[in-house]
């Protein structure tokens, strides 16, 4: 196909000042998610961290039933900050059901005859394991009662007058091959490659969708095909305007990671991302921003209006998502080659690679690419077919 390149940076020009003109749009487009992201990313790390200062180091109260049949117990939960509050059990069950505690305990009354007997004394914990913002008390209640019965077990063994080390006859160790980039990078592994990818991949939707449904729903689109110009090189300079707008927000978005990671304290360090790291991240997500240009020029191109065109756009956002809640559910090893042919999913394994500071191989570099690149351009090619079309000129 014969595409005069002149021509089509003449189109790309003309596209960016008129873009450029409408200075809401522009600054929207290019500084909200720089604002945005790093606003929500660095307020979940503040919550979590909150949360993690507030249930396991804070003092806590909990409802015990029984709690006059074990006073040794109850005396070991609170050298440990967790407080004892008499309750009968309906009265735990019901605290826990209202969330007015997140855990209870409930005490056999037969607890000091078996203790006696040196036979396991029962304590039922009481929760509801369908609420998330329990699981850290839970965990911590959990983790003190276990303390105290592996300190008890080994009392008796030595009352009886053998080592409790004989109780223990593999020592299990964890060795763990995890680089300080990996670990470093876990929260945003689990984050940032859903960002980025939505980011990437709607980046120019809004020059994309008004520079074909705007101007043809404006009437202004139909002098410009009736233009010497190919319509390759016109849908290729809109195309390339809008991706200019795209990756230049990309790029915002990671430097704005980056410089509010270094202002950040404690979990928000999280987010620092070297230069390099940003480097490979552009050249993983250029594609996918060129992909998301085709297909919204080609669905702008067949909607008669700006308002029809928009009405795609939860169905395009929700495509970036689809390979990050299914790796939630089912997580797949980054090793199979034919993950990197995949759209989406290609793009989040090799981000999560970068966040763990590794770099993909030689392989994997080569089908990413390859079909990264050969999408987009079948995206073109579709797009181009469409504006070959004498409709595309008619307004709604």
């Amino acid at each position: 196909m014969n595409i005069d390149f002149r021509s089509t940076l003449v189109v790309m020009r003309k596209e960016l000042r008129d873009f450029y003109r409408d200075r809401r749009t522009f600054l929207m487009t290019l500084l909200l998610s720089p604002i945005l992201f790093p606003a929500i990313m660095l307020g979940m790390f503040k919550l979590m961290e909150n949360r993690a200062s507030t249930q396991l180091e804070k003092d806590m109260t909990i409802p015990v039933a029984g709690s006059e049949h074990a006073p040794n117990l109850i005396a070991h939960l609170a050298s440990h900050g967790i407080a004892a509050r008499r309750a009968s059990e309906a009265q735990v069950e019901q605290a826990v059901r209202s969330q007015q505690d997140d855990v209870g305990l409930v005490i056999d009354p037969d607890f000091g005859k078996d203790w006696h007997a040196g036979i396991p004394a029962k304590v039922e914990l009481v929760t509801d394991t369908t609420r998330r913002n329990a699981d850290v008390p839970v965990k911590r209640v959990e983790a003190t009662l276990q303390q105290y019965s592996q300190t008890l077990g080994a009392l008796r063994m030595l009352a009886r007058g053998i080592n409790p080390v004989v109780a223990a006859p593999v020592g299990v160790g964890t060795r763990d091959l995890a680089t300080p980039e990996a670990k470093r990078g876990i929260m945003l592994s689990a984050m940032l490659p859903i960002l980025l990818l939505i980011s990437a991949f709607l980046g120019g939707i809004h020059l994309a969708m008004d520079t074909t449904a705007g101007e043809r729903e404006r009437q202004s689109l139909e002098p410009l095909l009736a233009t010497p110009a190919a319509r390759g090189a016109i849908v290729s300079g809109k195309m390339l305007a809008a991706v200019v707008i795209g990756f230049a927000s990309l790029l915002l978005i990671l430097l704005a990671l980056k410089g509010s990671a270094s202002l950040a304290t404690g979990m928000g360090r999280m987010l620092d991302v070297s230069l390099p790291a940003i480097a490979k991240l552009l050249f993983i997500l250029l594609p996918l921003v060129v992909i998301g240009t085709g297909l919204i020029t080609f669905v702008a191109a067949g909607a008669k209006s700006m308002k029809e065109a928009q009405s795609h756009v939860m169905w395009m956002m929700m495509l970036p998502m689809i390979p990050t809640y299914a790796l939630m559910a089912s997580p797949l090893k980054d090793t199979d080659l034919w993950q990197y042919a995949v759209p989406f999913l290609s793009q989040n394994q090799l981000v999560q690679k970068v966040t763990r500071g590794e770099s993909p191989d030689a392989q994997q570099w080569a089908v990413y690419l390859g079909c990264a690149l050969a999408l987009a351009a079948v995206l073109w090619l579709a797009a181009v077919w469409r504006y070959r079309q004498e409709k595309l000129a008619i307004s709604a």
